[in-house]
């Protein structure tokens, strides 16, 4: 150190290799000879006035005075004053003071080498009066030294640690790290070692490296499953004076399969009544295991039973209990208790431990059986039943039979379900279950019926049980068989004899076992004078022959052929069908190409109710019409007045809409009604008043010529008389007054005041009242001539 703040002494340039590792700078030698060029020049070498090097300076100075750092010093200054020193960089006039006479530098503040290890900085030497400098610019470095004033810091705390339970000796655990901030290139100040403060003897801490290992073997989760283990790293290599910092980890034992699923009991007993539905719940049991997760997961089985099939047991997963549940229907009076044996076991087994025992266990499970009243039991699940179709009312058809199945054998009750025979159509005896016929029965109609019956036990009539009954109706041949289809049939005009015009079928609702078998034949009315024949083919067909060359449409022009059809079953049936045959005009190749009116009808199949139906839509159309052309006629009258220059006499028109019941004030009449007479009393128009009183007479004054008294008395009388009737309308949005008042400019335009004839009027004053008469003025002014014409 002390050689390093000495900067007294001078250094030649060829000598600086030599001193630049021990001194800041050097002095400024003379310029000597040192040999010639091949002109015979003489060669110089300059030497430098300082050369620098590096400053060290101690971290965390805790002096009153300023920290010194150095000294510079130029051959020029003569300690006249003439030089001044110049310092630049990093921290320059900050951190770093320099006297700009002495070329002393001081720290100003305490340093932190972990802030900032070193600062550059550039000195010069300047002249003070004419500010030109000595000497060139050199740079140097200022580095601090560092002391150890920083300790150890984890990177973590708390560690967070899993190891497995019964982990060896010397297990991996966790690494923990501890850094330090001072200089690990000086001294030992950043050498850290650890150590462990508690977690002894369970854990131990590698010193250099700081990983943490298992210590003791056999420690069990289920005994103890979280620690707290205390490590603690120290630099200066852990020698005394060094500073420390600690952690904590935190290591829990994770769980291993190293415990057996037992059983709390070895006997389980359980008590269920003989009516449980299939797949209820009979009961629960449940293994202890002290692994927990995956390691405590259990499967139950049944290895022994003295009802096979009778129940299972499966595993719930969520709770690891065994859930018991019935297979088979419960009967007390057959077996009254079972016995079960059940095994549990672990589903993952760590192959580790299965020195530990068995990783199973067994246990017995006794299901009684309780007894209930059950409803009735029928000997089948479903019956089948068979009645011919001509079997007379009251025929027993079948029966039924139930049973109670308890000890007690109460009676049976039984009944048909109406809701499956809403026609009534069989009943059952209530006592023995015998069903018989209440209504005819038709195969045609209905070939099966498909009842339920219902028994029900006589001491408990909420016991009930149901059988479905199929009653199948067998066929009787009570069917006549008839054509397949409606025949359209012609024949040509120039037919030949024995010429086939027509095949026909027939068809019978009835099924005969042996399938149907059908006999065609000519009516024997018709056989005498026939002009068709029938011939059978024998296979449920026949032919319509003709029995002559020609036939003439203009003669006949419809043939009505009987044919005869009947079944062979017994007893037999038979009908007689009526085939229409149409004489047409034919082409060569026996086409229709033209037949009469009656045959185009009736091939057209027009019957009389369809022209019928189509007579009355014309009709319904032609009253639509009628009635829309009514309405559009409506429409075109003229309103009552069409613009405000029409004029109507004692006609006001109101288009507003009174307030209803609330509204007492809605409609003010009076400015249109005599102003001198006096109105007692008012009374609403469009409600019945609750107590009806006499009307009130008004005063009547005597008539003069200036108020029109006659009309006045009209009016009011008329006013009165609508007020005081509670039946009278509320038509208050149209009335007809035959006296505007004489409040009135014009006085009264009422026709009433005016003279007998219209000749004598004089409507030439209308010119004078302005634009609104001027429609009236119009009309009723201008000349006598003009109105003659």
């Amino acid at each position: 150190e002390a050689l390093s703040h000495l900067i007294s002494f001078k250094c030649v340039v060829y000598l600086v290799h030599s001193c630049i590792t021990f001194l800041p700078w050097g002095r400024r030698g003379s310029t000597g000879l040192t040999g010639q060029d091949a002109n015979g020049v003489p060669l110089r070498r300059s030497k430098r006035g300082w050369m620098w090097n590096q400053f060290f300076l101690l971290e965390e100075y805790t002096g009153t005075d300023l920290q010194y750092v150095g000294k510079l010093h130029s051959d020029a200054d003569r300690g006249d004053g003439s030089v001044r020193y110049v310092l630049n960089g990093e921290g320059a006039g900050t951190l770093f003071k320099i006297d700009e006479k002495s070329g002393d530098i001081h720290a100003t503040k305490r340093l932190d080498r972990e802030e900032k290890a070193y600062y550059i900085l550039h000195a010069k030497a300047v002249n003070r009066f004419t500010n030109e400098a000595l000497e060139g610019e050199s740079e140097f470095i200022i580095k601090i030294h560092d002391i150890n004033d920083n300790e150890p810091r984890f990177t973590k705390d708390p560690y967070m640690a899993r190891v497995p339970e019964m982990s060896d000796i010397g297990t991996s655990v966790i690494q923990v790290t501890a850094t330090d901030a001072d200089d690990a290139t000086y001294g030992n100040s950043a050498r850290v070692v650890y150590s462990i403060l508690e977690g002894q003897p369970y854990f131990s801490v590698d010193p250099d490296t700081g990983l943490i290992k298992t210590a003791l073997p056999g420690m069990d989760r289920e005994v103890k499953e979280n620690y707290q283990v205390v490590i603690q790293a120290k630099d200066m290599a852990g020698q005394m004076g060094g500073l420390s910092g600690t952690t904590t980890v935190s290591i829990t034992l994770s769980d291993v399969n190293d415990n057996p699923p037992r059983f709390t009991k070895t006997l389980y007993e359980f008590r269920v009544p003989e009516s449980t539905e299939l797949g209820s719940v009979v009961g629960l049991i449940r293994a202890m295991d002290a692994d927990i997760g995956e390691n405590a997961e259990m499967d139950y089985r049944i290895i022994g039973s003295d009802g096979p099939g009778m129940f299972d047991i499966t595993t719930n997963r969520s709770t690891q209990d065994g859930v018991i549940v019935l297979r088979k229907p419960l009967d007390y009076e057959r077996k009254r208790q079972y016995s079960l044996r059940v095994q549990v076991e672990n589903v993952h087994i760590n192959p580790r431990f299965f020195s530990m025992g068995p990783f199973r266990d067994e246990a017995t499970i006794k299901i009684i059986v309780e007894d209930v009243d059950e409803p009735p039991v029928f000997e089948r699940a479903s019956y089948v039943m068979e009645v011919k179709e001509d079997a007379a009312r009251n025929t027993v058809i079948g029966s039924v039979s139930a049973s109670d199945p308890d000890d007690k054998n109460s009676l049976v009750r039984y009944s048909i379900d109406r809701r499956t025979d809403m026609d009534r159509v069989f009943n059952i005896h209530a006592g023995n279950g015998s069903v018989f016929i209440l209504r005819e029965l038709d195969r045609e109609e209905n070939a099966w019926h498909n009842i339920s019956v219902i028994a029900t036990e006589f001491n408990n009539p909420r016991q009930i049980s149901r059988v479905p009954v199929y009653i199948r109706v067998l066929d009787v041949n009570d069917n006549a068989p008839t054509f397949a289809t409606n025949y359209e049939t012609f024949v040509c005009e120039n037919a030949r004899a024995n010429q086939v015009i027509q095949t026909v079928s027939a068809t019978d609702p009835d099924e005969p076992l042996g399938g149907h078998r059908f006999f065609f034949s000519l009516a024997q009315e018709a056989a005498g004078k026939a002009n068709f024949s029938v011939r059978d083919n024998k296979d449920n067909t026949a032919g319509i022959l003709t029995r002559r060359n020609s036939y003439n449409s203009l003669q006949k022009s419809i043939y009505h052929v009987p044919v005869v059809i009947s079944d062979g079953e017994f007893p037999m049936q038979s009908s007689t069908n009526t085939l229409t045959i149409r004489v047409c005009t034919c082409d060569r190749e026996g086409n229709m190409k033209l037949c009469n009116t009656e045959a185009l009808t009736a091939r057209a199949g027009l019957s009389t109710g369809a022209l019928v139906a189509i007579l009355l839509c014309v009709i319904i159309l032609l009253m639509i019409v009628v009635l829309f052309a009514a309405l559009r006629r409506q429409r075109k009258k003229e309103p009552l007045i069409i613009s405000k220059e029409d004029v109507r006499d004692n006609v006001v028109s109101y288009n507003d809409e009174g307030g209803g019941e609330e509204d007492t004030q809605a409609f003010d009449i009076g400015t249109l009604r005599n102003p001198e007479a006096i109105e007692e009393s008012k009374q609403r128009r469009d409600i019945v008043p609750e107590t009806f009183y006499p009307p009130v007479r008004r005063p009547v004054l005597p008539p003069t010529r200036d108020n029109n008294g006659d009309v006045r008395d009209f009016i009011n009388q008329r006013l009165q008389d609508n007020d005081s009737d509670p039946t009278a309308p509320p038509y208050d949005s149209l009335a007809t007054y035959a006296y505007e008042g004489n409040g009135s400019v014009a006085e009264s335009l009422s026709s009433l005041e005016s003279v007998t004839t219209e000749g004598d009027q004089d409507y030439n004053y209308l010119s004078e009242w302005g634009p609104r008469f001027k429609k009236l003025a119009d009309m009723y002014g201008g000349d006598d001539s003009d109105r003659d014409s």
